[in-house]
């Protein structure tokens, strides 16, 4: 019952919250004018049920209604940035507030630019695929039907950009480690191991977060170049893995194991199109060449991917994706007796889809990833259209399906959902 009340509160929240917007869009207007202050924002509300029985969660799989405001000031010698959100959860039952942006930009240099505080961080050429951007992601946001936006999580750094010509050196520090939002049971369910079956809300996964200043740190680098019509890039990582991919015996948590990543990315014109590729090094550096069961072991990670224009404002790409386990003898050997093993090499397929109609009011999107070798996958048909300059209604389908519980999709299969959104933009 509880649940149904919050969820009616929050579809109630949205007309006054537009109306708070109405009121300002004329405040943004003298705040402009005035001190040439930047106000832009949405509000919107989304719901989303599960199209599957699963006995460990509930049946709403998203309900909330969300305000966004960006505010930004530019002072000539430098650029101040704000972004944040307030959400109200009916999944959660919880208020909750995010600052996706805050930050200082400025040049000391012609050559330099330099930008600190909260910011979303990305790079590498993968299509919805990460290997060198080990920047923190949030994977509840992803496959529960939010924007697409709230897949990158916004972290604390210092980014650091040096030119020289045709070549660029990046450099992003985080004095202290972020992972990423990853599914723990309270909202979505998965795979336990260790349980050897599905769990959700009655087996919430615990971890233990580095939390040491200036000593649980990541740095990030990129140096890249452009040679005619081909972009280069080399990539390097020092921190830990994004997701907690180890286990501490004594207390039973989950942690996050330290890691180093090393890189390389090519994009250039193909065939009419475009075509990508990129390759990184996981070196889990508490593996012991695979012989420490606790700990996920390192990897070689490939992706080469394809996109052009299909037809007549219809756009497709393709990707090939594929991990590999260093050390997998010693890796398989070490599994503690009726732990599933994971394949030497796990492949991987995405499809992405994309038509305009209707004067490009109207957006529908098909993403879709398939693993060959553990035959399971994730399907992600999407439709969104903008009714006018300020409001826009969209929806979709996450799909998992899987042969076996323990594989990367198969691990979801029990959280396949529909969703639906309103937005006011202003």
């Amino acid at each position: 019952m509880k649940k149904k009340i919050a969820a009616a509160l929050v579809l109630s929240v949205l007309p006054t919250v537009v109306w708070a917007a109405d009121e300002k869009q004329v405040f943004a207007e003298r705040l402009y004018d005035k001190y040439g202050v930047e106000l832009l924002g949405f509000a919107e509300t989304r719901l989303g049920v599960r199209i599957v029985d699963d006995a460990h969660e509930d049946t709403l799989s998203i309900g909330e209604a969300r305000t966004q405001l960006r505010l930004s000031r530019d002072f000539e010698s430098f650029l101040v940035q704000f972004k944040g959100d307030l959400l109200a959860d009916a999944v959660t039952e919880e208020i909750d507030a995010d600052i996706r942006d805050l930050s200082l930009s400025f040049q000391p240099t012609d050559k330099v630019d330099v930008k600190i505080g909260r910011m979303v961080s990305t790079w590498g050429t993968g299509d919805m695929i990460f290997i060198n951007d080990l920047f923190p992601k949030d994977w509840q946001s992803f496959f529960t039907g939010r924007d697409d936006e709230y897949l990158k999580q916004a972290s604390n750094v210092i980014k650091t950009g040096f030119f020289f010509g045709d070549y660029s050196l990046d450099l992003i520090y985080t004095p202290l480690f972020q992972g990423s939002e990853y599914i723990d049971g309270e909202r979505l369910s998965y795979y336990n191991p260790a349980a050897g079956k599905i769990v959700g809300q009655n087996m919430i996964m615990q971890d233990s977060e580095p939390n040491r200043w200036f000593h649980d740190d990541e740095l990030a680098m990129r140096l890249s170049g452009k040679f005619d019509q081909l972009e280069a890039a080399l990539y390097g990582y020092s921190g830990f893995w994004q997701e907690p991919e180890g286990m501490d015996m004594q207390s039973g948590k989950a942690v996050y194991p330290p890691l180093n990543v090393y890189g390389a990315s090519l994009r250039s014109p193909l065939l009419g199109g475009i075509g990508n590729a990129e390759f990184g090094y996981y070196d889990s550096t508490d593996d012991e060449g695979g012989s420490n069961p606790a700990v996920r072991p390192s990897e070689f990670r490939f992706l080469a991917g394809f996109e052009r224009e299909l037809a007549h404002e219809l756009t497709g790409s393709v990707q090939y994706y594929i991990e590999a386990i260093d050390g997998y003898d010693e890796y398989e050997q070490s599994l503690p007796n009726g732990m599933k093993a994971r394949e030497e090499y796990r492949q991987m397929l995405t499809l992405r889809l994309t038509k305009l109609m209707m004067n490009q009011n109207l957006t529908l999107s098909l993403f879709a990833y398939y693993s060959p070798t553990d035959n399971d996958g994730n399907v992600r048909p999407k439709v969104k259209y903008k009714l006018n300059d300020h409001w826009q209604l969209d929806g979709g389908l996450n799909f998992f399906f899987g042969d076996e519980e323990h594989t990367f999709w198969g691990r979801f299969q029990d959280n396949s959902n529909a969703f639906v959104g309103l937005r006011y933009n202003f």
